[in-house]
């Protein structure tokens, strides 16, 4: 079993104990009535704007490849950075067994920051994307190597249009990306790392940029660290950019974002 099929079971486990204590009926209405006062597709919304390097700054403490990133950090403290820095959205990990985040980080985010927030976990259940819409998320990642075309669908539909959030369709390779177009997926992730083997190159964004329909929202996500590679990616058709663990290892990832930015003032 690779890593991501682990993750995953896992998850169901977790979800599974989680109905238990709050039935979806119940959730759903929460998830609607917070809906209600949230920004249709603040997400998407935020990446229209060609003229700024948008990026989307994430929060983990952990992944299973590099083990601990910033143990104990505080979701507040690297939200009010990562906004002041001038971050588009706020991306926040909130698997708990394998990168040590919670739904009460999304939260904690949430009260700190009007800017969209995406949440980053292993999402297959209608039950998580209520349960993402009632503690404040705007989008939700969803990776096409751990869905079946129908439950892809499904999820988007949800998402997009009952719920009016956004879905990042995340991919890796060639067929993963035809089946994020196939979903007529607005907003595409590319994955720079390998959920199996967790390797990182840039060239699998560069690579699959091509295969992206006009008119789709790309995002680049793993792996950037300097301003030529979100030069490079951008050259490549990219509209977002998410960036995790260069930031949380940054002592100062107020001044790394606005580094960051400076590659949009250079290229007008």
């Amino acid at each position: 079993m690779n890593r991501l099929a682990e993750i995953v079971e896992q998850k169901r486990r977790r979800v599974a104990a989680a109905k238990e204590l709050v039935p979806i009926d119940l959730l759903r209405r929460r998830a609607e009535g917070a809906r209600k006062e949230a920004k249709a597709h603040a997400l998407r919304s935020a990446l229209l704007n060609k003229n700024r390097v948008n990026i989307i700054a994430e929060f983990k403490r952990r992944s299973p490849s590099k083990g601990a990133i910033k143990a104990g950090a505080d979701p507040v403290l690297i939200a009010r950075e990562y906004e002041a820095g001038g971050a588009i959205a706020i991306s926040v990990l909130t698997e708990e067994d394998y990168f040590e985040g919670s739904l009460d980080d999304l939260r904690a985010v949430r009260e700190t920051t009007s800017l969209p927030i995406l949440r980053k976990d292993f999402v297959f259940d209608p039950y998580q994307v209520y349960e993402s819409a009632a503690a404040g998320a705007d989008a939700l990642l969803l990776i096409v190597a751990s869905l079946d075309d129908d439950d892809l669908k499904q999820l988007c539909s949800l998402i997009e249009d009952e719920l009016a959030m956004d879905a990042l369709v995340e991919a890796h390779t060639r067929e993963e990306m035809r089946r994020a177009v196939e979903c007529s997926a607005r907003l595409i992730g590319v994955n720079n790392r390998n959920l199996a083997t967790f390797e990182v190159s840039l060239d699998t964004s560069i690579e699959l940029a091509a295969l992206a329909p006009a008119g789709t929202v790309l995002i680049s996500e793993s792996g950037i660290e300097r301003s030529d590679d979100v030069e490079r990616l951008r050259e490549a058709g990219y509209r977002g950019f998410l960036v995790g663990e260069t930031l949380m290892k940054s002592n100062n990832p107020r001044e790394l974002l606005r580094e960051f930015s400076q590659v949009a003032t250079i290229n007008m």
